[in-house]
């Protein structure tokens, strides 16, 4: 792989819809583009909104007065903006609908057609355990809807899809960077996966559902317990990879003559460098954890020396997202292009790692309570295996429940409230470490070839290698974790 020209200069008087702004990465990618090319022709937001005004209310409530957007705001004073309505069009959008939702005749469903350059499409429902109707909605038929329109885009140079890399389910070995095949499984079952019978299964559901007798609570329960269910029953853990799989599937197939690279980030962590050390948003997969330590809320950690926790900073990854899609524009080729953004194979870090930092930190910078008395923090006691977890939940909680509801029943239900209180603690903290699992324990390293090769073919020009950082292996993980990504996450949400 050759590239020769500038990354800066291909992004000027470029015009690029973006899908998924509103999310921790979206963010992150829409920030770079304005800071680095001011000169980008147009950015086009879809947002999930009722109308223009709704989504120009989400634009400036949920993306640019994130903390994110400060370097930039800065850098403009009185003129942000100004300078931002020039350049950023914010459009009631949802990829769940066929153009987004834009009418057939709409004027700016026809300038999208004839002026988008690229397509980026973040849009993701993350949850683990989303209902199964709003997952296949948004990861699946969404991702086609996204292809389907940057089809009809004249001057498309690339769509660039925001996948996971856990798509490959809880594999070991060297997981490579190849395209998922329309319909295949990850396990030996009988059944064939038919991504059209799953969406029937999902609307004969709903319909079995009478409103008259079920709440939506209990809908939203059915519809959870059924994206778990079909997961597993094609070897994928949990609901969001499952749906995020069918999505790489539907853009593989029908992908036709459009340039399309597909982007598989690992564990996404908070920023490494830019636009500050540290941004990040929400509590997230292995945030709850640290979180938990930091308040005193975790007696026990889950890991071991041998599970692999393969981790990326944001700002790496959509450094990636840019360089990838430049560098490829035009690409043509039977398969998508897959780039898997990730540690494990250069710069592994070892799972039990994240409690020694955890603890190294908060050693270091005690906390307090809000009424000023310390966080008793104490060094969680290690489990190295799922088994070991069972049993010390056991032990430690569900034995002395049961003793409690023994004594409850001769009291008359004296204890009742506190019993259903610690049933329900005990239960979410079960499923919790359920979900997160096959994480913890995730015995695959990922193949990094085509990135390293995708990095390598931009390392000639030192400025632009510089700014377009997505090399892990310059990552020291002690101090990123100590320095960084802890002290970030504790102010934001321990200390606030």
């Amino acid at each position: 792989m050759e590239f020769n020209g500038s990354i800066v200069e291909f992004l000027e008087n470029k015009s690029i819809l973006v899908t998924g702004s509103t999310g921790f990465l979206g963010k992150v990618f829409v920030e770079k583009l304005l800071r680095v090319q001011p000169n980008v022709k147009h950015l086009f937001l879809s947002l999930r909104a009722l109308d223009s005004a709704s989504a120009s209310q989400r634009l400036h409530s949920e993306v640019l007065e994130k903390e994110v957007f400060n370097v930039l705001r800065t850098k403009y004073g009185a003129g942000f903006n100004t300078f931002i309505a020039e350049k950023v069009t914010p459009m009631a959008g949802d990829n769940a609908l066929k153009n987004f939702g834009l009418a057939d005749d709409s004027d700016l469903l026809n300038k999208l057609f004839n002026e988008v350059d690229i397509v980026a499409n973040f849009a993701a429902s993350t949850k683990f355990s989303e209902r199964y109707d709003v997952a296949l909605e948004v990861n699946t038929i969404g991702a086609k809807n996204v292809l389907d329109f940057a089809k009809k885009c004249l001057k498309l140079k690339m769509l660039i899809h925001v996948s996971t890399a856990y798509v490959c389910g809880e594999k070991s070995g060297v997981i490579s960077e190849k395209p998922l095949k329309m319909g295949e499984t990850l396990n030996q079952t009988s059944e064939i996966l038919d991504i059209e019978a799953e969406m029937k299964l999902v609307q004969n559901c709903l319909k079995e559902l009478d409103p008259d007798r079920i709440s939506k609570r209990e809908e939203k329960e059915v519809m959870e317990k059924l994206g778990i269910q079909r997961a597993r029953t094609f070897g994928w853990p949990n609901t969001y990879v499952f749906t995020k799989a069918m999505g790489e599937m539907l853009i593989g197939k029908y992908r036709g003559n459009v340039p399309v690279v597909i982007i598989r980030p690992t564990i996404i962590t908070s920023t490494y460098k830019e636009p500050f050390p540290g941004w990040s948003e929400g509590v997230r997969t292995i945030d709850t954890f640290l979180v938990a330590g930091a308040e005193g809320k975790l007696p026990c950690f889950l890991g071991n020396e041998e599970s692999i926790l393969d981790v990326v900073p944001g700002d790496m990854v959509a450094n990636a997202v840019i360089v990838a899609m430049v560098v490829n524009a035009n690409y043509q080729s039977s398969d998508p292009l897959i780039y898997q953004v990730c540690s494990s194979q250069t710069s592994p870090l070892s799972a039990i790692k994240l409690r020694d930092y955890s603890h190294s930190y908060l050693l270091k910078n005690p906390l307090t309570r809000k009424d000023g008395k310390p966080v008793n923090f104490v060094m969680p006691i290690c489990l190295p295996t799922m088994d070991s977890f069972r049993r010390y939940i056991f032990l430690k909680y569900m034995l002395p429940l049961k003793v409690l509801q023994l004594v409850n029943i001769v009291l008359c239900q004296y204890f009742r409230n506190t019993c259903v209180v610690m049933n329900r603690k005990i239960n979410r903290v079960l499923q919790l470490v359920e979900l997160h699992e096959p994480y913890i324990f995730f015995q695959g390293k990922f193949d990094d070839l085509n990135t390293e090769r995708l990095r390598m073919a931009v390392s000639a020009n030192k400025t632009e290698a510089n700014t377009f950082y997505f090399d892990l292996k310059c990552i020291d993980w002690d101090d990123y974790f100590i320095n960084i990504h802890i002290p970030a996450l504790i102010i934001r949400y321990v200390m606030n």
